[in-house]
């Protein structure tokens, strides 16, 4: 019996720990245009000092700080992913975030395409 009260015990707390790792979000942007960054831009500065790297869930934004945690969802398929904010941009007419290619082929259906319909949440 009380190995079930253990295993349920931290079973509880696992769940716990895992919620609050989501956090929580507020609407900023429901009709928002994400793409992604390209290639030759890995190692490079970005605006906050950092290096970019496409292989870390990051992104640019024109407005929001440095830092600021953002969940941005794809309209059409639902998956959504968590970047931080630590670059400007993106400077294409129409685009609203950049993300990091790993970010972005997170919630992407068609790798092939370079632009996705999402909704963006800021971090409360």
């Amino acid at each position: 019996m009380a190995k079930r009260i253990a295993l349920l015990c931290f079973c509880a707390l696992l769940l716990a720990s895992c919620g609050a790792s989501k956090g929580s979000y507020k609407s900023y942007d429901s009709s928002a245009v994400a793409s992604y960054y390209a290639d030759k831009f890995n190692g490079k500065k970005t605006a906050s000092g950092e290096k970019f790297s496409n292989s870390k869930n990051t992104a640019a934004h024109k407005k929001l700080p440095f830092g600021t945690k953002v969940k941005v969802t794809n309209k059409a398929n639902g998956k959504s992913v968590i970047v931080t904010v630590n670059d400007r941009g993106p400077f294409s007419a129409g685009k609203d975030i950049d993300l990091s290619k790993k970010a972005f082929m997170e919630i992407a259906d068609n790798k092939n395409h370079g632009e996705l319909k999402v909704t963006i949440e800021v971090a409360k």
